[in-house]
């Protein structure tokens, strides 16, 4: 049985304004019904494969239980990174958590957020490296380029593949080059993408890690050793998980290594790496359209809006990406989606929400988005779960009218219980202590008016919460 490990974090910028710090792209639907994450799940959750193992934020804990659950998959575990360390401590983390159950396991690291299409065709060939894990070898995934790309980096095989899906000698791993270099390792032909997707055993990896990094081995296995257990995650301990270093998995340890395949992968494989990577995986006639979008005498455009009713119409375009969401639009010249970065930069330097927070704010409960905000006064619309329920709270600085559109809300409001329903609605005076629940068996939905002196999220003291946030 191979245990896949999903890596679940990243910051979300290459895919702003539809991808954020507070919600990245592996938890957008942005082909199809699922989310990356899910499609992820699902790939790597069939004959061959036990539980798998996420690595994720604790910003991100609730939203990783929900949609896998949503995807009907259980998880083996979920452990939650204090911070961000890059991939070198998340994989150790989960090789010494494997470890300790099962030393002769096999782990399968993947992204989150990669598109694979043909997931029998990756599964046969992630078949075909478990001998040469087994053995005692690094083995990397490398795909088959179909362009230069710069904007990846490079694996150099010993010789040019056989068209065999069978692992090989792994000469060298290469940076992101240059148009030209790239160019010229493609005519080549010894040489992959690297997907940065691995296989091996967890004693092969450990002992790799205790060879080229001991130290981050000592930290991280003290971020186990004192980890806590939070409503079914395991929270990895903060002070020991601060001394790892934050280095990727490349420059750790398979860079120094001496025992390392690799295993082409010939089928369709995209990290969407920006919008130029989403409209290559999407366009039918050289136009990639989503939501309510129209073109008209358009090329090589895609036009994206994620607001319903809201339609984003092209004219005449050639080589432009227009993504269209409730509190921010992006237009740009498709060969240059790679600056986006950029503009999540300028936004964060002008101190726009926008930059890295989403316009729906997702909780363990559900979500909310605001609709209309102004002088002392707020309309949000909020959704909350079957079964769940918001925490026992109070506020300093507003009072809030609840009118319930959808469902029926169990309303406490101090001393007082009562159930609401459809097209009822309840006023919460300032500083009563209140809490909403959903008894049924369908989604919530309520329009919540806010009004007073100050608005912000932090304006709450809670009493009492199922979720245990502080």
């Amino acid at each position: 049985m191979i245990t896949p490990v999903l890596l679940c974090g990243g910051s979300g910028t290459r895919l702003w304004p539809l991808s954020r710090k507070s919600y990245p792209k592996q938890f957008s639907a942005l082909m199809g019904d699922t989310s990356l994450f899910q499609a992820s799940a699902t790939r790597l959750a069939g004959e061959g494969y036990s539980a798998p193992i996420v690595v994720t934020a604790d910003a991100f804990r609730f939203i990783v239980t929900e949609q896998l659950a949503s995807a009907g998959i259980v998880p083996g575990a979920v452990l939650i990174e204090p911070a961000g360390r890059d991939t070198a401590p998340a994989v150790l983390a989960a090789a010494l958590y494997l470890h300790a159950r099962d030393p002769d396991a096999l782990m399968l690291v993947a992204p989150s957020d990669h598109v694979i299409p043909d997931a029998e065709a990756f599964n046969a060939t992630v078949a075909a490296a478990v001998p040469a894990a087994q053995a005692g070898q690094l083995v990397t995934f490398g795909i088959s380029p179909d362009r230069p790309e710069t904007g990846y980096g490079y694996l150099e095989m010993a010789a040019a593949p056989t068209g065999e899906v069978t692992p090989q000698t792994l000469r060298a791993f290469v940076e992101k080059p240059d148009a030209a270099t790239a160019a010229a390792m493609v005519e080549d032909g010894r040489y992959l993408w690297n997907a940065g997707i691995f296989l091996f055993s967890v004693t092969t990896i450990k002992a790799a890690y205790e060879l080229f990094t001991p130290e981050m081995v000592t930290a991280v296995q003290a971020a186990l050793d004192h980890a806590k257990s939070d409503l079914g995650f395991t929270r990895l301990s903060a002070t020991q998980w601060e001394r790892a270093q934050a280095i990727s998995i490349d420059y750790a340890v398979m860079e120094k290594a001496d025992n390392l395949s690799v295993v082409p992968f010939t089928g369709r494989w995209s990290d969407l790496g920006d919008w130029a990577a989403v409209w290559r995986e999407t366009e039918k006639g050289g136009v990639s359209l989503s939501g309510p979008a129209t073109a008209i005498d358009c090329t090589n455009t895609l036009l994206r809006s994620e607001v319903p009713g809201q339609a984003i119409v092209g004219i005449g375009l050639d080589d432009i990406v227009a993504i269209a969401m409730p509190d921010a639009v992006l237009v740009s010249h498709k060969g240059r989606t790679q600056e986006v970065k950029q503009a999540v930069a300028a936004l964060k330097g002008q101190k726009a929400p926008q930059a890295e927070s989403f316009p729906k704010d997702h909780r363990p409960w559900g979500w909310f988005e605001s609709l209309v905000v102004g002088d002392r006064f707020q309309v949000k619309r909020i959704v909350v779960h079957p079964g769940a329920a918001l925490s026992l709270q109070s506020h300093h600085h507003r009072s809030e009218h609840w009118i319930v559109v959808q469902g029926t809300a169990k309303v406490t409001v101090d001393d007082s219980v009562k159930l609401i329903s459809e097209n009822q609605s309840v006023y919460i005076p300032l500083g009563a202590v209140h809490r909403m629940e959903n008894p049924g068996k369908v989604p919530m939905v309520l329009i919540e008016v806010q009004t007073g002196s100050y608005l912000g999220e932090d304006d709450i003291i809670r009493y009492e919460d199922v979720y245990a946030r502080e």
